[in-house]
């Protein structure tokens, strides 16, 4: 079993690890689509994981971590969202290219150096989009997605899903631009759409999102 990781088991573990803690079952064709690389290089990739002990593939071609898959794949996730949060929160970053940052800077950082700026921010629960820094509690209830929400119903912005940050940067800038965040006031509202397509508004604020996007948002009702 190897105990040391390049670069590029750790993008796959990261992958592998966001995939799954979206509910989804992690297969080739989706690490493929995630990862923007074709189905016979993540088919090679998985053989040497597996070769190597970071993950198990099961007959029905599913991928999950191994205990020491999990482990590193938990500190890499860990890492990248503590990042995320300083490069938004200390120096101001938007948050779409905060992940991009956070991916080029991640390696450069020593665990020491990322330990301290985790304290120096009073070690924050979620990255900048929401989602838990493995190992803490998150700050929020039940959440559902913006999609399922009932008309009329108030609700808090929590979350933006994991799927959009790696395969929807475009989805990232659009909500920059009508500011829902974490923490944004949002309803849906009870006017009559295509089936393709909710209105919802923002702050008082009217505006139509598709449902593809809408199920990317997760929010708490209040």
């Amino acid at each position: 079993m190897s105990t040391t990781h390049t670069a590029t088991v750790d993008k796959y573990l990261e992958a592998i690890y966001c995939i799954g803690a979206e509910g989804e079952v992690v297969r080739p064709s989706r690490l493929a689509y995630w990862l923007a690389v074709s189905a016979p290089t993540v088919s090679d990739a998985l053989q040497r994981l597996k070769r190597d002990g970071w993950v198990e593939l099961g007959k029905d071609r599913s991928v999950t971590l191994t205990d020491n898959g999990e482990r590193t794949a938990t500190a890499l996730v860990r890492r990248h969202r503590i990042l995320e949060r300083w490069l938004t929160d200390v120096l101001g970053f938007d948050w779409a290219a905060a992940d991009i940052e956070a991916d080029r800077i991640s390696s450069a950082m020593s665990d020491a150096v990322v330990d301290q700026l985790d304290a120096s921010m009073g070690s924050p629960s979620t990255c900048p989009h929401g989602n838990v820094v493995p190992g803490r509690v998150a700050p929020y209830g039940v959440l559902v997605a913006l999609a399922d929400l009932e008309p009329g119903t108030p609700a808090t912005v929590r979350r933006i899903s994991e799927v959009a940050e790696h395969e929807a940067p475009a989805l990232l800038s659009m909500l920059t631009e009508h500011s829902i965040k974490e923490g944004s006031e949002v309803k849906m509202t009870d006017e009559s759409l295509t089936r393709n397509e909710i209105a919802i508004t923002v702050a008082g604020v009217p505006l139509i999102l598709s449902i593809e996007a809408a199920q990317l948002i997760w929010v708490e009702a209040l």
